[in-house]
């Protein structure tokens, strides 16, 4: 009677062995596709600093919460989640029959790292008081030209795809907990990418300069908007080669890469932001690179 016990045993410690084997490959697999009431999915999905992007039928109109959504000519539409999303938002899509199909969205939470970064001037970690009306007029700066959704005949651009702004070791990501000097401040949100000073930064996809600054923090800084409500931003450059109005096309030299502001060694910090939600470059870029859109 011993084999067949211990076939038994063998058998129940291979299936236990089957069992995990199967839950860790489920964990390493892309969660399932969204299902949009009204709407159908085209890209992305529901994750903290990521996109989804979808398509309505022709005179629908979408909202998100109590925000209005624009959509383009062929229906398609843009939704960004932040690093701390809210942990319910209500998609609303209105047929041109006038009825309403709902959609509840709540963002996977994703783990962050934490970044130590010493060597920075005490006062890009703790501006002195004859600093703070500039920090504050580049806020302002920054938050106007975000508001502007003119692509210049570009919008949408970026759905063929981000291309990298500049080639080099990625040094920082999206979400991590900055301690600067030792002192906790707020997480970031842009990807920095190490290249050596004066590499040409190319506009990774199509759109409108909005701002061309020299702001406290970031250096000289460029921000696209792409449409859809997606802006991109460009930091610490060390020199500027477009205006605030241009269109750019894709693989347009902005910039040159460089170490102005709050920056320890010549990098490129570039981030996307969507209706005000920080998100995360590289994700988007992923997301988009695998999706199901055309046109």
């Amino acid at each position: 009677m011993l084999f067949p016990s211990l076939f038994a045993a063998i058998g129940s410690c291979f299936a236990q062995f089957i069992l995990a084997m199967l839950i860790c490959l489920a964990s390493t697999l892309p969660v399932s596709a969204l299902q949009l009431n009204g709407a159908n999915l085209l890209a992305g999905e529901a994750v903290e600093g990521g996109v989804i992007i979808a398509a309505v039928p022709a005179g629908a109109q979408v909202t998100l919460d109590d925000m209005s959504v624009a959509t383009d000519a062929d229906g398609r539409f843009m939704i960004g989640f932040h690093r701390d999303s809210p942990d319910i938002m209500i998609l609303r899509v209105t047929g041109a029959d006038g009825v309403t199909q709902q959609t509840t969205l709540g963002a996977r939470q994703r783990l962050y790292d934490i970044q130590r970064i010493d060597g920075l001037k005490s006062a890009y970690v703790s501006p002195p008081d004859d600093v703070l009306a500039r920090i504050a007029a580049d806020a302002d700066d920054v938050k106007r030209a975000r508001t502007r959704h003119d692509a210049g005949g570009q919008a949408g651009d970026f759905l063929r795809g981000f291309d990298m702004p500049v080639t080099g070791r990625i040094t920082g990501i999206y979400g991590s907990q900055r301690i600067l000097n030792g002192a906790p401040r707020a997480p970031h949100y842009g990807i920095d990418i190490a290249a050596a000073k004066g590499t040409p930064v190319l506009a990774p996809a199509g759109g409108r300069v909005t701002l061309v600054k020299d702001l406290y923090f970031s250096g000289w800084t460029v921000l696209i908007t792409h449409g859809f409500g997606l802006n991109a931003a460009f930091l610490h450059m060390d020199s500027v080669s477009v205006a605030s109005g241009d269109v750019v096309r894709r693989g347009t030299q902005i910039g040159t890469v460089g170490s102005t502001g709050r920056s320890t060694g010549p990098h490129l910090d570039w981030r996307l932001d969507w209706q005000g939600r920080r998100l995360d470059a590289a994700l988007v870029r992923q997301q988009i690179a695998v999706s199901r859109i055309s046109g």
